[in-house]
């Protein structure tokens, strides 16, 4: 009763979906266990929101603007469900959001603290396809996912054991980074190199000839496309300019 309680109050929100699973049912070998974000958990709750069709736009920008709408979308509903936890069943909860901030050290590049993808697979909300990414039953891989963990003790969700994807291999074709081809591993500089092309690598890049250049040179550098779009990277924390995984995929396209 509980737990379908709090499931309906999640898709009320406009959440797609919602799954549960046990703590000791999650498996993320590179991420932090969940014991370091909050002591005494027991229980995972995925979340699935539908992505927009924007991730189709031949424009970087709109499609990026449908993420960015999205993630808004997510923080709110993650904010909403946290509040009604604690304040109808007096739970311990924490959000585990989508993306940044995120810890950051020399012996994890690149690694989330929480991987979503493991969460939802354990919460029985879909299963890994080949572009390493969650496929799910009714809308494939064009989705998000964040999670809430809590202390509360709910029945785990059934996981699905039928494989979702079709191995059609659209996803490795299409990636222009060829950061795909060795099955069931993302090569993660690769793929960072063509969807992420103004982050961090990119900054330290451009300071390190900016310091190496004369004044003259440096003024220039100001007037640049290439700073304009570093520092509008910046402001929004992570920028894609790349969806083709989610775009290629034709599982859960209407």
């Amino acid at each position: 009763m509980t737990k379908e309680r709090i499931r309906k109050f999640i898709l009320d929100l406009g959440v797609d979906d919602a799954g549960f699973a046990k703590v000791t049912d999650y498996h993320s070998p590179k991420s932090y266990a969940i014991e370091t974000f909050l002591p005494g958990a027991r229980t995972i709750i995925s979340l699935v929101f539908r992505e927009l069709g924007t991730c189709e736009s031949p424009s970087v920008t709109i499609a990026m603007n449908g993420r960015l709408d999205m993630n808004y979308f997510q923080r709110s509903c993650n904010y909403q469900i946290n509040r009604f936890l604690a304040r109808e069943f007096q739970a311990k909860v924490v959000n585990m959001p989508y993306s940044s901030p995120m810890e950051l050290h020399k012996d994890r590049m690149a690694l989330a603290d929480f991987s979503q993808r493991h969460a939802a697979v354990a919460a029985g909300l879909g299963t890994f396809g080949r572009h390493n990414l969650v496929i799910h039953p009714r809308f494939g891989t064009r989705i998000g996912l964040t999670a809430l963990i809590t202390d509360l003790e709910l029945d785990p969700d059934a996981k699905i054991e039928q494989d979702l994807c079709t191995h059609c291999d659209l996803c490795v074709k299409n990636c222009p980074g060829g950061a795909l081809d060795e099955n069931g591993k993302t090569d993660v500089v690769k793929c960072i190199k063509h969807s992420q092309p103004y982050g961090l690598r990119t900054d330290i890049g451009f300071w390190q000839q900016f310091a190496n250049s004369p004044a003259e040179e440096q003024q220039k550098m100001f007037t640049d496309e290439k700073y304009w779009r570093l520092q509008q990277a910046h402001s929004i924390g992570m920028q894609y300019y790349c969806f083709n995984c989610l775009k290629s995929c034709p599982l859960g396209v209407h």
